[in-house]
């Protein structure tokens, strides 16, 4: 009995990988690292260009560590505080606005169209799809919103027409299909439960990570767009931050276009650094922001899984 008292099970044992594993594992850790470094080292580059001398840029190109260290290219983009605050501040709006509404109205419809109870699935289906292959095109775009609809210098014409996408809305729809098994929405009628209680209380807490991929998908095409601003802003208090940005390097070409044509000193004029600074502004909140939703994109990889 004693023994058997004192008995204190043995550590797990550790298998020995074989030789072509480990050459294997090798393998793939040096790939993982080029692929990292290949990723990494432009993003380094820019950095380094907005925080060194234009003069030194068209002379000796980029590098990795700023050369002749100069805040010149940020003094240009913030020389008017108040306008880029006000860029970032409606930029945020936008793209806060027009992702959760189109996240709402995307996961509402991606759910519908996944219910096999539904009778026109296949034909609403078929028409969001229709619609990603063929479109009326530019012009009977911008004349339904800024003359059909009126929204011209409106910032509705900013963040509503990118609500939905197609494509968004049938990723949706596979993850709603893939995470949602037909047994749990089944049983939940029997129990009594409506469409309303199974989205909110059953669908949406296992679609996290479909949430956050689309959200994601969302929030970037609102944060990097400029284009709905050049068509449909009449005031610059309503620019997005890209398209504020495309309008004061555009200034800046200009001048020291001036200044070539009266024959001054053009290098002094940072466009290059700015360039690069425009970048750095432009990505800056992103980054910060994608930490947050990492990890929804690593529970991603279990969608779909179903016990049995």
């Amino acid at each position: 009995m004693a023994k058997d008292l004192d008995y204190a099970p043995s550590e797990p044992r550790t298998i020995k990988k074989s030789l072509g594993a480990k050459i294997f594992y090798v393998f793939i850790y040096i790939m993982l690292t080029i692929g990292s470094i290949v990723c990494v080292l432009p993003f380094i580059i820019i950095v380094s260009g907005s925080f060194t001398d234009n003069v030194t840029i068209l002379k000796e190109g980029y590098s990795l560590l700023p050369r002749n260290f100069t805040l010149a290219a940020y003094q240009t983009i913030f020389k008017s505080p108040k306008d880029i605050l006000q860029a970032y501040k409606m930029n945020t709006y936008y793209t806060v606005v027009g992702t959760f509404i189109g996240l709402t109205m995307i996961s509402l419809t991606g759910y519908v169209i996944s219910r096999k109870e539904f009778k026109y699935r296949n034909t609403v289906s078929f028409l969001i799809y229709f619609t990603s292959i063929f479109g009326g095109g530019m012009i009977p775009w911008y004349l339904m919103y800024a003359n059909v609809l009126g929204l011209k210098g409106s910032t509705l014409a900013i963040w509503f027409p990118a609500l939905m996408s197609p494509f968004l809305v049938i990723l949706m729809r596979t993850f709603i299909v893939g995470a949602v098994p037909d047994a749990v929405t089944e049983s939940a009628k029997i129990d009594g439960a409506g469409h309303f209680t199974i989205f909110f209380k059953i669908v949406l807490p296992i679609l996290k990570p479909g949430l956050a991929t689309v959200g994601l998908f969302l929030a970037l095409g609102y944060w990097n767009d400029w284009y709905r601003s050049s068509m449909f802003s009449t005031n610059s208090s309503t620019w997005q931050l890209q398209f504020y940005l495309y309008d004061l390097l555009n200034a800046t070409t200009a001048m020291k276009q001036m200044a070539s044509n009266v024959s001054m000193k053009t290098a002094d004029l940072p466009t290059e650094s700015v360039k690069l600074a425009m970048a750095v502004v432009a990505t800056g909140p992103v980054l910060l922001f994608y930490p947050f939703v990492r990890r929804f994109f690593v529970s991603g990889i279990t969608v779909g899984a179903v016990k049995g």
